[in-house]
């Protein structure tokens, strides 16, 4: 049995598509508020309540940060095994951007670091809720998940390159869903 990997990845891809999203953007606006603008703690706790989905009650936190973070990495796995042996190349000379081949262009450079990030994301999260992991140990995977270990002048750039890479991989991986395209009226339809 050959698993089709493209397809895994197309029918997944809308799916976590919001929470990895949401993930994202408030990761970067976390990390880059308390670092660089001095943003309030009410405010910085907020953003960790949509990152964590805490919003769906303390029980589901682990759930949500497994299911995203197990998402991110079957997204991760589907896509490296769609890039076997492809060239990166445009079909195309008009000005639209071609995201196809952004895509392919950025997915090689970012795979590496997001995979770490939710892989530690997990073990933090679920390690500490459902395993009873030591303070230290959580710590530890923290630091990782967040790039602490850069020091405090390079883990908001940290941040910021991979929300970045993960946003542009998102915009870039959901135009080619055909989501959002406009729907072609048939001249049967036309006609009627």
């Amino acid at each position: 049995m050959q698993i089709n990997f493209r397809k895994i990845h197309h029918k997944v891809a809308p799916i976590i598509f919001l929470p990895l999203l949401a993930s994202a953007l408030t990761g970067m606006i976390y990390r880059l508020g308390r670092s660089w603008f001095g943003m309030p703690s009410n405010i910085a706790e907020f953003m960790m309540v949509i990152h964590q989905g805490e919003y769906l009650g303390k029980p589901l936190i682990p759930v949500y940060v497994l299911l995203v973070g197990l998402g991110l990495l079957g997204m991760i796995v589907t896509g490296l095994n769609m890039m076997k042996f492809r060239r990166i190349s445009s079909k195309s000379n008009n000005s639209k951007p071609d995201f196809r081949v952004i895509h392919r262009i950025i997915a090689p450079i970012i795979f590496l670091p997001l995979a770490v990030t939710a892989v530690t994301g997990i073990l933090f999260r679920v390690g500490k809720n459902w395993f009873g992991m030591s303070g230290e140990q959580a710590a530890l995977f923290l630091r990782i998940h967040q790039g602490s270990y850069l020091g405090s002048f390079f883990r908001p750039f940290y941040v910021l390159l991979l929300g970045l890479g993960l946003l542009a991989m998102l915009v870039t991986g959901i135009n080619m869903t055909r989501i959002f395209r406009k729907r072609r009226v048939s001249k049967v339809d036309g006609e009627s």
